[in-house]
């Protein structure tokens, strides 16, 4: 989808780069994900549960790749399988920031008068705290665990849907095809799904790709302060923490390998909305 096309400009050619690169990079960490409980079945990966079979601070290996921590886990496997943790919980967390805002600012946009302001209060009251300060609050209250962590990360992307739809929903439903719809009978909640809805949704799939990016970068956040995934789940966050004391003695790899491959799941992703706006807007091609 990233062919090249007559007239290209330099900076199209290269973000179609970028984007097969972030293409690439996500791919290889789903496929991570789904194929890391495979590779323990066969024995080539070890368990990242295991913490009692192993030696304690054993450098990179032929036994072990990366190494292991201080509480004997393969930081191999655990990096791994942190990917599989990592996707659960922001796949979870942006579909739910997608289910609530896409429909919201839909109706928002479309009614506006009273629906619009009071629904525009309470996203820009959302909107105006910081993201990982409001994640870290919600992680304190719902507690631990895949579904609370999702839910702890998906309340601040909420406002980034519904300020996305209801600006678009606002322009489009002034369009000769809605005033004909409407002219015609046809009900508010059939405009909206059949009409206005494919015409709006542009540009989320952009948003979502950005928005699961920061979602991982804020889940470690939670996961380093001790609010993430339950005690003993593979995760990034939680074993850099556990990295740390470490550090100054000289073993590396506990924090390496973790934070390295966060990094790029962030980059891939990040690259990959790049190439969905390229791909998207067919004037950023031109």
């Amino acid at each position: 989808m990233w062919a090249v096309m007559a007239g290209e400009n330099p900076e199209a050619k290269l973000s179609r780069r970028l984007a097969l690169v972030g293409v690439t990079l996500t791919g290889l960490f789903v496929a991570i994900a789904i194929g890391a409980p495979l590779l323990e079945n066969v024995g080539w990966l070890k368990d990242p549960l295991d913490s009692l079979s192993f030696p304690i601070h054993s450098p990179p290996s032929w036994n072990h790749w990366f190494g292991t921590s201080r509480q004997g886990y393969d930081v191999l496997s655990r990096t791994l399988f942190g990917t599989q943790a990592a996707l659960k919980v922001v796949l979870l967390a942006t579909s739910l920031s997608l289910i609530i805002g896409v429909p919201l600012g839909m109706v928002s946009g479309y009614f506006g008068g009273k629906v619009d302001r009071v629904l525009l209060f309470l996203m820009d009251t959302i909107y105006t705290l910081p993201g990982l300060l409001l994640s870290v609050t919600l992680a304190f209250v719902v507690g631990k665990g895949v579904i609370n962590a999702a839910i702890a990360l998906s309340i601040s992307y909420v406002p980034q849907y519904f300020r996305l739809v209801r600006n678009r929903t606002t322009s489009a439903k002034t369009e000769l095809f809605i005033e004909a719809a409407q002219a015609m009978g046809a009900t508010p909640r059939r405009i909206l799904s059949k009409y206005l809805f494919l015409n709006v949704i542009q540009s989320v799939p952009v948003l979502f790709t950005l928005n699961a990016a920061d979602a991982i970068l804020i889940l470690g956040g939670l996961g380093f302060l001790g609010l993430g995934l339950p005690d003993g789940t593979p995760e990034w966050g939680h074993d850099l923490r556990l990295a740390l004391d470490a550090l100054p003695t000289g073993i590396w790899w506990t924090a390496l390998f973790p934070g390295l491959t966060m990094t790029l799941m962030v980059m891939g992703l990040s690259l990959l909305g790049e190439g969905l706006n390229t791909w998207l807007n067919p004037a950023n091609r031109r």
